[in-house]
């Protein structure tokens, strides 16, 4: 167990997302509850997404928690997050892991939209695959950027012809929330430059948004606290609820790594996002 360990650290913080994601994907081969894969929320390839239910629900309903993967907009896959609906169904709720079109295919807010698509799609239908009215939102990193305008920008949600108000939580992990784009393709997929603040979620905020829970690694050397302690002082600045979880490891993949078998860094990832989604589930007569 010890060498799996490191070998699950070593390829995930050196980039080997290959060996990595195989690694942490074999829970697949354990799960027993249901997953039903590349279910169309749209027309085009990447309109797809992976459903994880927990087993034994039988006629039952359970909450459901729709996951957006990071990978700088521009990379990765829900096939290769499959840990984290796994660990989302173990932990009792309807998963779900959309893909969307990713840059330089399309720019923003191409890559929103079908997020938006995606939870719209879900609040019609996911009730065919075990889910309830009961809907958070997540991600890691780029995802978490997603699934956070998402959120915090109802027009987005209102196009696709999904619910704002039927969204009760956001749970985000090192998401860039709050940046100005530099780097060259950052800019030319968020540019032209006076465009940049369609980007910035933190913009969008005006103290109606649900309960945000925001987790993060001091040592992230990828995405900056900054994205974090900006978007926290504007929630708490126009009355919204903010909790945040900062953690002394775990760079910047340690969150959502953190809900794979391995949890190379000992995260409590896991429980504190329970806690936090079971503190502000509304149920589903009161929505």
């Amino acid at each position: 167990m010890k060498l799996l360990l490191i070998i699950f650290t070593t390829v995930l913080l050196g980039g080997c997302a290959k060996l990595m994601f195989a690694t942490a994907n074999t829970t697949t081969l354990t799960f027993d509850g249901d997953i039903t894969e590349d279910v169309a929320y749209g027309t085009l390839p990447r309109q797809q997404l992976d459903i994880f239910v927990p087993e034994g629900l039988n006629n039952k309903k359970a909450p459901v928690v729709i996951f957006f993967h990071g990978g700088r907009w521009s990379f990765g896959s829900k096939d290769q997050y499959q840990f984290v609906g796994i660990r989302l169904a173990s932990m009792g709720y309807v998963a779900v892991l959309p893909n969307t079109r990713l840059y330089p295919e399309v720019k923003f807010p191409i890559f929103v939209e079908d997020a938006a698509a995606s939870v719209a799609w879900v609040q019609k239908n996911i009730h065919q695959y075990g889910g309830n009215e009961q809907l958070i939102i997540s991600g890691h990193s780029s995802g978490a950027h997603i699934g956070a305008l998402v959120v915090a920008d109802e027009r987005y949600l209102k196009k696709a012809g999904g619910d704002p108000s039927g969204i009760d939580a956001f749970v985000g992990m090192a998401g860039p929330y709050d940046f100005t784009p530099k780097a060259d393709d950052l800019r030319d997929m968020f540019g032209p430059p006076d465009e940049f603040d369609k980007m910035v979620v933190s913009h969008y905020i005006d103290g109606s948004e649900p309960p945000f829970a925001l987790m993060y690694s001091s040592n992230d050397g990828t995405v900056h606290e900054r994205n974090l302690k900006r978007l926290k002082a504007k929630i708490e600045s126009v009355d919204g609820q903010v909790s945040t979880y900062i953690y002394e490891k775990g760079e910047h993949t340690g969150t959502v790594a953190a809900l794979s078998w391995a949890n190379p860094d000992g995260l409590p990832v896991a429980d504190d996002m329970q806690t936090f989604i079971q503190h502000h589930l509304k149920t589903p007569e009161s929505k």
